[in-house]
């Protein structure tokens, strides 16, 4: 068995520095693929670069900071790694996002308008710049949208980055036709909740939370959606196309969210 399938491909990842970007990056070096990872924060692009390479005989991840949702900018990462000496670019992973929480009521235009340019925006011009490139070389290839369970099912205070990610599961519905007949293989994978840097610091026992709340009794892992995107990019999965794939330990399917809980306690008589 092939332990490093992807020698001589390239892949960009968006939203790298840290977190789920992160570890897909991980898993994919691992597997022998020259990896370009972005983040907006240079510092984080930087040490996660550092990172990877740490060890390695030869340096295979590379670094582009700037604006994922910013088309100019995604233009040139593209070209970036296209030009990666002995690699062909054949995988993309759109990971960069942005979550806005806000009451619908009061949630502003500009708090909007951010979300849209990041999530929708730079995903969907992401993936054409890609598959342009991947289309103009003549490579088949696979990319990977990050959607999310919000996508899927109501959460509090979260409509409009829950309308951006049930859009990106559309778009990987919808690009299926220009992108099937150049042997490009598009899908999402929705991650639940999952612990992160950044969710850690959010939320106080962010892990204990979930874990009661999920089915599977745990909250997901960065690598649980790592594993998920390498099988997306995989020569295991050439027939699978403009599909979502939930990574919530069953939460979507039958778990309430916190908000249920917490609902539920203040309506209990009091003792």
């Amino acid at each position: 068995m092939n332990t490093q399938p992807y020698v001589g491909k390239t892949a960009i990842i968006t939203g790298a520095g840290e977190g789920i970007g992160f570890a897909i990056a991980k898993e994919l070096i691992a597997e022998g693929a020259d990896v370009v990872l972005n983040d907006i924060s240079p510092e984080a692009t930087e040490r996660a670069v550092a990172t990877l390479n740490d060890g390695n005989q030869k340096n295979l991840a590379y670094g582009m900071s700037g604006d994922a949702g910013d088309v100019t900018f995604i233009r040139s990462l593209v070209d970036y790694a296209d030009a990666i000496e002995n690699s062909q670019l054949e995988m993309v992973v759109a990971n960069a996002g942005l979550t806005e929480f806000g009451d619908f009521f009061d949630f502003t235009p500009d708090n909007f308008q951010k979300v849209i340019d990041l999530n929708l925006r730079g995903t969907y011009f992401l993936a054409q710049a890609a598959a342009a490139k991947m289309r103009d070389n003549g490579n088949p290839g696979n990319i990977v949208l990050i959607g999310s369970n919000v996508g899927e099912r109501a959460y509090r205070n979260l409509a409009a980055y829950g309308m951006s990610k049930a859009g990106i599961s559309m778009l990987a519905k919808q690009l299926v036709i220009p992108l099937g007949p150049l042997g490009i293989s598009i899908n999402c994978v929705s991650p639940g909740a999952t612990l992160t840097e950044r969710t850690a610091a959010e939320v106080a026992d962010y892990a204990g939370t979930w874990a009661v709340l999920n089915p599977n009794g745990r909250v997901g892992t960065t690598e649980d959606v790592a594993h998920a995107v390498s099988f997306f990019l995989s020569p295991l999965s050439r027939h699978v196309t403009g599909q979502t794939l939930l990574i919530d330990g069953g939460w979507t399917a039958y778990g309430p969210s916190p908000y249920t809980i917490e609902k539920i306690q203040q309506e209990l008589p009091k003792c």
